[in-house]
């Protein structure tokens, strides 16, 4: 337990700030793994859908500190790689069948 004043309003501070981190890296995560789901379904149209709104997401996380930029680059380089395997692969079995 904290002894001064200015260690109690840190504590406080520190709980109020994870809670903020926790909440931004809980909504990255499951805006990737949405995308992810999509690339390994193939569906192009929802990998279309899905794929801005996720970078967005990746890079205000960067913004708020809770994900290191170098990180985020590496997911956003990885997600963008998948989708557009993905959607080559769709349209190679569309034009198959």
């Amino acid at each position: 337990m904290p002894n001064h004043k200015s260690a109690e309003k840190r504590m406080r501070q520190s709980e109020a700030r994870r809670k903020i981190n926790r909440g931004n890296r809980s909504r990255v995560r499951t805006s990737i793994k949405n995308l992810r789901g999509a690339i390994g379904a193939m569906d192009a149209k929802q990998i279309k859908d899905l794929l801005s709104p996720t970078i967005s997401t990746i890079d205000k996380a960067v913004q708020n500190g809770a994900l290191h930029k170098n990180a985020a680059a590496r997911y956003k380089s990885r997600l963008t790689m998948g989708s557009n395997q993905a959607a080559a692969k769709g349209s190679n079995q569309a034009v198959a069948k």
